[in-house]
């Protein structure tokens, strides 16, 4: 069993829901995304989505995007969120997750991606612009060296694009509570409900809802009906906001903590 389902489990044992904060890796610099990954782990998250800078980042909104654009001044690439993954991992056990587009990962090969990914504790990877039709070869070499592969389903996904994800994805499915970009929104979408619904018919799963959250009430929604919530912007508008506070990581760590229901 993985750690991202042995921590699910744990959760579901426990009649809890989990958390998944996201950030970009190397906004506003490595040194911070490592303390940050610390401190988001001590604040109650579940697993940590730590997203790897991308030119063109086109399921983001604009404020992960400038993020990545941060991150990308700084020339941070593959190696460098490997390195501060290898980091953190002194302080945390808690699963992180490499949220991605395709063609860095690409770039720097399947095999030494996969194979330096496990060394350094990485758990999984999400691949937004990755279609599951097209993905076998990856997934075989994430299998390989047991890391996870997580998918995106949307309110659009038919049945059957459902039911190809269930067959392909391990240790959880990621459901977008909306269709567009991500951001921070007022309120969420009931079609997020009708999509877990969807989904558990075709899986056992876990089901984490992002795309949109960022209130305590709206994570509380979130876990009436899906195992874990995923607050992104939120988070990163945040680290924008005080990215000059030198208790940035702190502030960081209050927000988080928050977010979470009682």
């Amino acid at each position: 069993m993985s750690r991202i389902a042995e921590t699910f489990a744990r959760r579901s044992r426990a009649g809890r829901r989990g958390f998944i904060p996201f950030i970009t890796a190397g906004d506003p610099d490595l040194e911070t995304t490592r303390a940050l990954m610390v401190e988001l782990a001590r604040a109650g998250a579940d697993v940590i989505e730590l997203g790897v800078p991308f030119s063109d980042p086109m399921a983001d909104g604009p404020v992960i995007q400038r993020a990545s654009e941060r991150a990308l001044r700084h020339n941070v690439g593959v190696a460098d969120v490997l390195a501060v993954v290898a980091d953190a991992r002194r302080e945390t056990d808690v699963p992180v997750i490499l949220f991605s587009y395709y063609n860095p990962l690409l770039q720097f090969g399947h095999e030494r991606l996969c194979a330096e990914a496990r060394r350094a504790g990485v758990d999984g990877m999400l691949v937004t612009d990755l279609a599951p039709e097209e993905a076998e070869e990856f997934a075989a070499t994430l299998r390989r060296h047991e890391l996870d592969l997580i998918f995106l389903v949307a309110p659009t996904s038919t049945d059957a694009r459902l039911a190809l994800v269930a067959g392909r994805a391990s240790g959880f499915i990621y459901a977008v509570s909306r269709s567009g970009v991500t951001g921070a929104r007022d309120e969420m979408s009931a079609a997020a409900e009708q999509l877990v619904r969807r989904v558990r018919a075709f899986t056992d799963l876990p089901v984490a809802v992002g795309f949109g959250i960022s209130t305590r009430a709206q994570v509380a929604e979130v876990w009436r009906y899906a195992d874990a919530a995923v607050v992104g912007s939120a988070l990163v508008a945040e680290i924008e906001r005080q990215a000059s506070a030198p208790d940035l990581v702190a502030q960081i760590g209050s927000f988080a903590r928050l977010l979470l229901p009682d």
